[in-house]
């Protein structure tokens, strides 16, 4: 369980990287529709940032309970 939550914690820190470079070149290009695409991509930012801390902490309770 505890290989499984550390590989989703590296997907999650991997998408939130993703969405971040997206971003940034979005803000960098410009254009018709760039600020709308800037807080959508924010928003998937927060999101996945939220989900990488959740499941780091759902991976420290596990470690936790499996150490005794």
């Amino acid at each position: 369980m505890l290989l499984f939550v550390n590989i989703m914690i590296g997907v999650a820190l991997l998408l939130v990287l993703v969405t971040l470079i997206a971003g940034l070149v979005n803000m960098t290009r410009g254009g018709d529709g760039s600020a709308g695409r800037s807080n959508v991509l924010m928003r998937w930012r927060v999101g996945l940032q939220f989900a990488a801390i959740a499941l780091m902490v759902l991976g420290f309770i596990i470690r936790g309970a499996i150490s005794g």
